[in-house]
């Protein structure tokens, strides 16, 4: 009988922490965490004072989730690990920009924009780097020595650009099955029988592919609002902004992309949308995905 109040204890700091991640991922500090889906129309403006405040809150619910996941925080003092981490990390020099390579969030436009601005002679550098500036093309993070790679992660603004997993899952099916007769329900199967380790950088989860914990990213850039927070970045960085902005498509995309997850959504199974969930938890936890059809099954997937 004595060890029955230490039983007690221990199931109900199990639960407690149990609970801890679903007041995480279920209510978001201060609203939406930062998500501007839910309450954007068509007119929308982005001024600069919400942008920085979103900016803070996005960053704010980060930094809880990676206090309570565990993920790695220091970087490797071995190359490999330090090269299989940073496997999709990127870093324009010249710029003093570093950011995550992330297929269906945005990176066409935005290296089309960082060509334009590394192709400019008169672009003004607002501060010194704390390592040799290279006139060097954009190139993998990993490729510098790891006195240049801490420079970089301390000195360089970082960003990371997000969005919904299961439309980044809805855009890979469609560039890669144009003329293919698989279903979207078969894609999903195979998506999940490669499982997370093995998983394509296609639909790998953002948490495993940017480390987040790791890198302390300045902003956090949400897909369907590129245009108007990266006009707001560059001017915060000291970099020109209005004449050389690509055209973004995102944020016509962005309805499209709504009717087509409730559509493709449907033709899931629950077990499919349960593992999906499961498969995304890290990201639905790390990231305001409130609107993501994947946030209201995770309670009914696998425990964490």
């Amino acid at each position: 009988m004595r060890f029955l109040p230490r039983l007690v204890l221990s199931a109900a700091l199990g639960i407690a922490a149990f609970l801890s991640w679903r007041l995480l991922l279920r209510t978001p500090a201060d609203g939406q965490g930062g998500d501007l889906a839910p309450q954007v129309d068509e007119g929308f403006t982005l001024t600069l004072d919400t942008f920085l405040h979103v900016q803070q809150l996005r960053k704010k619910r980060l930094r809880a989730f990676c206090s309570r996941s565990g993920k790695v925080t220091a970087l490797p003092r071995n190359q490999e690990d330090r090269d299989r981490l940073l496997s999709s990390l990127r870093v324009s020099p010249r710029l003093d920009l570093l950011y995550c390579q992330v297929p269906s969030t945005g990176m066409e436009e935005w290296q089309q924009l960082l060509d334009k601005l590394e192709g400019k002679e008169n672009v003004t550098y607002p501060m010194p780097l704390a390592y040799p500036r290279r006139h060097a093309p954009k190139t993998q993070l990993s490729e510098f020595n790891l006195t240049e790679i801490e420079a970089m992660l301390g000195s360089s603004t970082k960003v990371l650009f997000v969005r919904d997993p299961f439309q980044r899952l809805i855009s890979t099916f469609m560039q890669g099955m144009k003329d293919s007769s698989t279903s979207f329900s078969s894609f999903v199967r195979n998506v999940l029988d490669s499982g997370p380790h093995n998983a394509s950088v296609d639909w790998k989860p953002l948490v495993s592919l940017c480390r987040p914990c790791l890198v302390q990213y300045d902003y956090v850039v949400m897909f369907g609002f590129l245009r108007q927070e990266l006009g707001h970045l560059l001017q915060r960085i000291g970099l020109p902004t209005n004449t050389i902005l690509p055209e973004f498509t995102d944020t016509q995309v962005r309805w499209t992309y709504s009717w087509l997850s409730e559509q493709m959504f449907s033709e899931l199974s629950l077990q499919q949308k349960q593992q999906l969930s499961h498969f995304y938890r890290w990201d639905l936890a790390a990231f305001p995905f409130s609107s993501s059809f994947l946030t209201d099954f995770l309670s009914t997937s696998a425990t964490w």
